[in-house]
């Protein structure tokens, strides 16, 4: 073997070994449809992920343009990370369409549905469109339970571990990590919130259903006279004749909604208006998983104790 021959053949295997290791090295792509679950693969995935939300806090979920960037960057996911339970059902199948990535089609590995591990609300006995935008497979925002969290994040760090199977020791240990964070933060909200107990809420829309369940409150109204149809003047003012024989601690709304009219309800019925974060990144109070509970509790309490006065 010659000397050109043996400095070729270790180029090659020098370019080899480098690329290996850019190989070990690169991050999971992970585009979720929500920022409460980008925030959550931060959580397990660390610097083994690189996480990205097709929609903003303050964005409806329900409906999202697919634009050339967010196209692309579903053509490049290895995991795709939504709620599903009808949430996204408006844009999501065009957008993986349009975005040729087989690998994150429902069904196949690549698809991580979080609304499918968690017990559901609201499941209706039958569908009827002319109820307005009514969800075949329950209530989709699921999020707002904590304990449904970690349900989730458990199954969401074995999915990452699928993915990815050279790390999944290290989705694990961090799962163990978050959870045991997790389940501390979930016994402080819970001891916290205990006043809210049986207090009564109107909501905008019916995204509220798991934290009102979790809290032990209920709701009395919505804003809206059928689901995804916007409060109209007539319904307004039926639902405040109506909150003088049943009344309603708070009006709630969540940070993407618009504000007119739970201002217009909360000002002639005299009771605060509450706006719920809803998810992360919402307002600057509210910039991961944990603040954004510790930010809810701290609200509704605050309203609570005012409208108790």
């Amino acid at each position: 073997m010659t000397r050109i021959q043996r400095r070729f053949i270790a180029a090659i295997l020098a370019a080899a070994g480098l690329a290996g290791a850019a190989g070990a090295q690169a991050a999971v792509n992970v585009l979720t449809c929500e920022p409460e679950w980008q925030a959550l693969v931060q959580e397990l995935g660390g610097d083994k992920v690189s996480a990205s939300s097709a929609t903003t806090a303050l964005q409806d979920p329900h409906r999202v343009e697919a634009r050339p960037g967010l196209i692309a960057r579903t053509r490049k996911a290895d995991l795709l990370v939504c709620t599903g339970l009808d949430l996204e059902a408006g844009w999501l199948p065009l957008l993986v369409q349009q975005s040729g990535n087989d690998k994150i089609e429902r069904g196949r590995p690549g698809y991580f549905e979080a609304g499918s591990f968690v017990p559901r609300l609201d499941v209706p006995a039958r569908l009827d469109r002319a109820e307005g935008d009514v969800h075949a497979y329950g209530n989709p925002h699921v999020h707002l339970n904590p304990h449904n969290i970690a349900l989730v994040s458990s199954a969401l760090a074995k999915r990452l571990g699928e993915i990815d199977p050279a790390n999944a020791a290290f989705y694990q240990a961090r799962e163990a990590d978050f959870s045991a964070r997790w389940n501390a933060a979930m016994r402080k909200w819970e001891q916290a919130a205990a006043p809210l107990r049986g207090a009564t809420v109107v909501e905008h829309h019916k995204n509220m259903a798991y934290l009102l369940n979790w809290l032990g409150m209920s709701s009395v109204g919505t804003l809206e006279a059928k689901p995804g149809v916007e409060p109209s003047a007539a319904h307004l003012g039926g639902l405040l004749q109506q909150l003088q024989g049943k009344p309603a601690r708070m009006v709630l709304r969540a940070a993407y909604q618009d504000p007119r009219a739970s201002s217009w309800l909360s000002e002639r019925a005299r009771i605060p208006a509450v706006v719920v974060p809803y998810t992360v990144g919402a307002d600057a109070q509210s910039g991961n998983l944990f603040a954004l509970f510790d930010t809810t509790v701290a609200r509704l309490n605050a309203a609570n104790s005012g409208a108790a006065k």
